[in-house]
């Protein structure tokens, strides 16, 4: 199989499982008997004990719209994301618009949020729940994150969360999110990460792969995609204390002694002029 046709081939496995997701069908799941970032419960209570496991507060589940948080993802990357009024978000894989809305609420309505998925499902679902919660200043977009619908340097931020793993060609992802944002502009992802070479029955499972796990990079492969893309300030955090949660995704595969989630912040240069130290500081891991 050719490379261009594998890709194809991970990225209709991933749209037809998130397409389930998003119908709320409890029928088929892409891994997890009771949650994982691929979402397969659509009982509110699940998904809040689901949400707070990974980062987030009880009063962020209480403003969003019902239907929103679908137990996905891997962390909270507004807990990085430093957001300000005003500030134009982009979203990459945005499913029902939980961290959209969210972001949306830190921007105020002078900002602008953007969330881009590939699932037709998903997105029909997040444009409900944006005219259900009034955000007016909420937009969502249908594309792949490797190609966003979005003009060079429109975002203050990117963020994303547990979704650049199921990308097939991650080094184009963060070449697009790199054009995306303005000078200055700024990467704050929630994403799960390999802290060692899986072996390759797990790598090649495609439930695995649509679960958020065998897609997962090297940390030091995720720098060095990064630093090609041009980003300046890379720092990714692993946390141990994911492990934990990462066991439910799969049981009893020994998924959590290959990956993490971790948070991964970068950002890009104000100028070209950063080899002489003029160019943006945001997040370090110093």
């Amino acid at each position: 199989m050719s490379d261009h046709h594998e890709m194809d081939s991970i990225r209709q496995n991933v749209r037809e499982e998130y397409a389930k997701v998003a119908e709320a069908s409890n029928e088929g799941s892409c891994c997890g008997e009771v949650a994982s970032c691929c979402g397969v419960s659509d009982d509110a209570a699940i998904n809040t004990l689901i949400s707070t496991r990974l980062g987030y507060s009880e009063g962020d589940l209480d403003v969003v719209p019902d239907g929103a948080d679908m137990g996905l993802g891997c962390g909270n990357p507004r807990a990085i994301a430093s957001l300000k009024e005003g500030e134009v978000v982009v979203d990459l894989g945005s499913g029902g618009g939980f961290d959209a809305f969210l972001s949306a609420h830190e921007v105020g309505a002078s900002g602008k949020v953007i969330g881009v998925d590939m699932t037709p499902t998903m997105i029909s679902k997040a444009r409900k729940n944006a005219l259900k919660g009034k955000f007016s200043q909420v937009e969502f977009r249908l594309g792949e994150i490797e190609y966003l619908p979005i003009a060079d340097n429109t975002a203050d931020i990117i963020i994303s969360n547990c979704v650049i793993n199921l990308s097939p060609n991650k080094q184009q992802v963060f070449h697009d999110a790199f054009r995306v944002l303005k000078p200055g502009g700024r990467l704050a992802v929630s994403d799960v990460v390999a802290t060692a070479e899986m072996p390759e029955e797990m790598k090649n499972d495609p439930l695995l792969h649509a679960g958020c796990m065998a897609g997962a990079e090297l940390i030091d492969d995720i720098e060095d995609m990064l630093q090609k893309a041009g980003f300046e300030n890379i720092c990714i955090t692993p946390k141990d204390e994911s492990r934990e949660f990462i066991k439910d995704w799969a049981p009893g595969r020994g998924v959590e002694d290959y990956v993490l989630s971790a948070y991964i912040e970068a950002s890009k240069p104000r100028s070209t002029d950063c080899e002489t130290g003029v160019c943006a500081t945001w997040n370090t891991c110093d």
